[in-house]
């Protein structure tokens, strides 16, 4: 019997949609936020395995994160929220991901059940890729060597991948990331990413002060835990118009209102009506602090210079990786 055709990327939420394409696959198994390039080291892996032996290849992963669940009063901020993980999944190269609800009941699944009654009866995998840091089950009890011993009992094979360390010798994570996002870090973060961080969200009416400026700005929400450091920013945007330079200011607006957190984007070379829509917006380079200006005459000739920094950052780019080319460069 001939395997199930594969019909593009598929983005799958509950087990009982499960498609029959990607049954007998390989799996890569892991939160996989911001699918930086540790997490690439799994998927990378689970690629060429799977590649060589005509396996399907998909991501298993969770929403909401695990940690988030299990202390809901401080929820992990997302690198990627779901729409924008699968998308990146997707550019990686992969089938499919399989994006587990985790509830109450499936943390409550006993590491056994999880292996015999998802990856076996259900999934029916071939091979599981795991980072060496991935546990699951209740109270964490399914461990990547008991996971080994499953696939030696069970008929599928296991990898284990090990830790992807940076330049210096540092071991990437999500976590790191977004201590360089709190940091205004951006050139980090992206490094450890490999590609361009980027935001996703709709344009808010806002106060129209840019407008008076000479600084039109379309005014973001971004996520309420969002760490990301107050300050200007270089940028790249993607509107229903096109891709434009840009500079972005994070923070409170403290020569007007110090009021809640806004992302305020300015698009160079753009005339046009951005309300109700959505923006994407990649950032490139943390260009100063959020500062307070005693005019705003002194405002404007600073977003003058900001704009003119903005510019330069911008005028040279090159891909950071094959990913970063096709999520930033359009492929």
């Amino acid at each position: 019997m001939s395997a199930p055709t594969l019909t593009g990327f598929q983005h799958v939420d509950s087990l009982d949609s499960f498609p029959d394409s990607l049954r007998g696959g390989l799996v890569a198994i892991g939160n996989f936020d911001g699918v930086h390039r540790g997490h690439r080291a799994v998927l990378d892996s689970a690629l060429s395995l799977g590649r060589k032996q005509g396996m399907p290849v998909y991501a298993m992963t969770f929403e909401p994160h695990p940690r988030t669940f299990f202390n809901p009063a401080n929820p992990v901020f997302r690198l990627t929220p779901s729409v924008q993980r699968a998308e990146v999944l997707e550019a990686c190269g992969l089938d499919g991901v399989l994006e587990l609800p985790f509830t109450k009941a499936f943390a409550s699944i006993e590491a056994e059940a999880f292996v015999q009654e998802i990856l076996i009866d259900t999934l029916r995998i071939r091979h599981a890729i795991i980072g060496y840091d991935f546990h699951f089950g209740r109270a964490r009890a399914g461990t990547p060597d008991f996971l080994k011993a499953a696939g030696r009992d069970h008929g599928f094979d296991v990898t284990i991948v090990k830790p992807e360390q940076d330049e210096g010798a540092e071991v990437i994570s999500s976590s790191r990331i977004r201590a360089c996002l709190e940091a205004g870090d951006i050139a980090q973060a992206n490094a450890l990413l490999g590609y361009r961080w980027f935001v996703e969200t709709s344009v808010q009416h806002g106060e129209k002060r840019g407008r008076d400026l000479g600084y039109p700005t379309a005014n973001l929400r971004l996520a309420d835990n969002c760490p990301l450091k107050h300050g200007i920013y270089a940028v790249k945007v993607e509107c229903a118009a096109g891709r434009f330079d840009g500079v972005a200011s994070f923070g409170r607006r403290p020569t007007f209102d110090n009021g809640a957190p806004l992302l305020e984007v300015f698009l160079f070379d753009f005339a046009g009506d951005l309300y109700g829509q959505t923006l994407r917006v990649h950032l490139v380079s943390y260009l100063r602090a959020e500062d307070r200006f005693d005019s705003v005459d002194a405002l404007i000739a600073q977003m003058d210079r900001d704009s003119a920094e903005a510019k330069a950052a911008l005028s040279d780019l090159r891909p950071l990786s094959d990913l970063d080319h096709a999520l930033f460069f359009g492929g």
